[in-house]
Order: structure tokens, then sequence, then C-alpha cells
């Protein structure tokens, strides 16, 4: 999972509304056209809500 960039993140999450919650990301992925690495990354958040895109940045990539 090491291919996934934060630049892949913020364009998967381009438009999104904050706070939100982990499937309203999924969700935004899948509309922006996000890869399937995105998609599942963001599916196995541990986390549920999110306040804004730093916060969702930072449950991705210390997982």
């Amino acid at each position: 999972m090491a291919d996934l960039s934060p630049i892949d993140l913020q364009k998967a999450l381009s438009g999104m509304d904050y706070p939100t919650d982990k499937q309203h990301l999924v969700e935004q992925a899948r509309k922006n056209k996000a890869g399937d690495e995105v998609v599942s990354r963001l599916d196995g958040l541990k986390q549920d809500r999110f306040d804004g895109p730093n916060e969702v940045q930072k449950a991705v990539f210390n997982q």
C-alpha cells in the first residue's frame, strides 16, 4: 500500500464537506473516480468521524 500518495488522497476527496463520516469519504472517493487502493484504504479506516482533511490524512497514513 506504499504507492498511495497524499496527493492521490486529496484528489479523491476533492469537494468533500467536513465534518463527515467514513461512509461519505468512500462515496466521495468513488464519485471522484479514485482508484481501488484509495477507496479500500478509506473503507478500512478504524476511525469513523473526521473533522477535516488533515484528520483523514493522519488516519490513512499513520495506521
